[in-house]
C-alpha cells in the first residue's frame, strides 16, 4: 500500500489539517484511513486540558481591612488580591448572605466590590450563595428572614429562582458577572429550613425542586447574558458527598457542572491515602468535575487574640507538623492527591482572615489566626504557604 499523505502540518504551536489536493486519485482504503484520521484530529483539537484551580476564599478581607488590619510581603504593605495574583491564585472564592443583620459585609455591596478586586487583579470568580442571612452549614441550613413565612414550596421556589437571576444580572451589568456560582453552602441537610431548627432526614422532592430552581436561574443567566457561567452544588467532607449525590441524582439534581467538597482532615472520616478514590468515585459515577471548595491547615498553635482557633492540636495529621512548612506540605501534597484523583483544583478557606478589631457572632479578632497564610506574630508577613499556587509543583 502507497504511503498516506500527511494528515496535519505544525507551526508556531498551532496545527493545521493538509488535505491532499488530488483526492479522487486515493485509493477507498486511503480516503476511508484519512476521513479517520482528520475526525480524530477534530475531537482531539476540540477537546482542552481542564484547567488547575488554585484558589482562596478572600470574603473576610473587606470587613478586616476596615477593621484595621493589613498584609505584608517582603516587609512592605500589599494588597491582598494583587498579592494573591501574583502568586498564582486563579480563583477566588466569595460568600453572598441575603440580607445579614449581625454583620454589614457579606451583602450584595461588599460581594460587589470583592468580586471587582478580583476581577482588577486577573482573576476568576466563585459566588457562593448561601440563601441564608448568617452562615448555612452541615449544623444549620436557616431560611433567609424575608422568606421565613413561605410555605409553598413553588413559591419558595421562585424566590431562589428569582433571587439568584436578578443577583446575578445586576452583577453582569457591572461587568462583574462570576465565572462559578455555588448554589447553595455546604448543603448535607435539607436547605431553608426554620431558623435554628435541623432535619435529621431529607424530603428530596422539596429539596431538588428547591435546589433545581437555583441551578436553573444560573442557566439561565448565562443564556441570557451569552458568558459561560458554571454551576455547583456543594457538601462538606466526601464520605457526605458520596451519600448525598445518589438520592440527589435519583430525584433529577443533575444539571449542574461541578461537585464541590470541603476537605478538613479534622471533621472527615477520610485519610489523605483514601481521598483520591473518592473524587474519583464522585467524578465517574456523575460526570462533573470536582474541585475542593474548603480546606486548611495550621501553620502553629498560638493563638493572638481573645478568639478561640477553631483548628487546634486535633486538626494536625501525621507528618504534618504546625508550622509554615508543615501548612505548604500539606497544601502541596492535598493537591497532588486531588489531580490524582482526577479533581479540578482547591481552594483555601479564608487565607487572609488575620485578626483585628473586628467582632464575629463568637468573639473578639480571628477564629483563624493560626491558619492564615500571614504570620501573625510577624506583622501579618506572607508565609511559604502561598508556594502551594506555583504550578510548578504539580507537572
Amino acid at each position: 500500500m502507497s504511503k498516506l499523505p500527511p494528515a496535519t502540518e505544525s507551526r508556531g504551536g498551532f496545527t493545521k489539517m493538509i488535505i491532499p489536493l488530488n483526492i479522487e486519485q486515493m485509493s477507498m482504503t486511503q480516503k476511508h484511513l484519512s476521513i479517520i484520521a482528520i475526525s480524530a484530529l477534530a475531537m482531539s483539537c476540540g477537546s482542552e486540558k481542564e484547567k488547575i484551580y488554585l484558589g482562596a476564599d478572600l470574603s473576610y478581607v473587606n470587613e478586616i481591612e476596615d477593621c484595621g488590619a493589613y498584609y505584608q510581603n517582603g516587609g512592605k504593605k500589599v494588597d491582598p488580591y494583587k498579592l494573591f495574583e501574583e502568586k498564582g491564585c486563579n480563583l477566588v472564592r466569595i460568600r453572598l448572605w441575603n440580607a445579614p443583620e449581625a454583620s454589614p459585609y457579606s451583602n450584595y455591596a461588599d460581594v460587589k466590590k470583592s468580586i471587582r478586586r478580583a476581577k482588577d487583579n486577573g482573576m476568576e470568580v466563585l459566588l457562593d450563595f448561601h440563601y441564608s442571612d448568617t452562615w448555612a452549614d452541615p449544623g444549620r441550613q436557616d431560611i433567609p428572614k424575608a422568606w421565613a413565612a413561605i410555605t409553598d414550596v413553588k413559591v419558595l421556589g421562585d424566590s431562589v429562582y428569582n433571587y439568584t437571576y436578578n443577583t446575578l444580572m445586576k452583577l453582569d451589568k457591572e461587568n462583574l458577572l462570576p465565572e462559578m456560582v455555588q448554589v447553595g453552602n455546604e448543603t448535607n441537610n435539607e436547605i431553608l429550613q426554620p431558623k435554628g431548627t435541623i432535619k435529621d432526614t431529607i424530603d428530596w422532592k422539596r429539596n431538588s425542586h428547591l435546589l433545581n430552581r437555583g441551578l436553573k436561574a444560573v442557566r439561565d443567566v448565562s443564556a441570557k447574558t451569552g458568558k459561560k457561567v458554571e454551576s455547583m452544588l456543594h457538601i462538606a467532607q466526601p464520605e457526605n458527598a458520596l451519600k448525598w449525590f445518589k438520592p440527589a441524582t435519583e430525584n433529577g439534581l443533575t444539571d449542574y457542572d461541578y461537585i464541590g467538597l470541603s476537605y478538613y482532615p479534622l471533621w472527615s472520616e477520610y485519610k489523605f491515602d483514601r481521598l483520591p478514590e473518592a473524587i474519583s468515585t464522585l467524578k465517574n459515577t456523575y460526570k462533573k468535575k470536582v474541585i475542593i471548595v474548603e480546606t486548611s491547615y495550621p501553620y502553629t498553635m498560638n493563638n493572638v487574640d481573645k478568639a478561640n482557633n477553631i483548628l487546634d492540636k486535633k486538626a494536625l495529621i501525621e507528618g504534618y507538623p504546625a508550622s509554615p512548612e508543615g501548612q505548604k506540605k500539606y497544601m502541596i501534597d492535598l493537591v497532588k492527591l486531588t489531580l490524582k484523583g482526577g479533581g479540578s483544583g482547591v481552594i483555601y478557606w479564608e487565607p487572609a482572615w488575620v485578626t483585628s478589631s473586628c467582632k464575629t457572632l463568637w468573639g473578639d479578632g480571628s477564629h483563624w489566626d493560626n491558619a492564615t497564610f500571614f504570620d501573625a506574630a510577624n506583622n501579618n508577613e506572607a508565609l511559604p504557604g502561598f508556594d502551594f499556587y506555583d504550578k510548578d509543583n504539580y507537572k
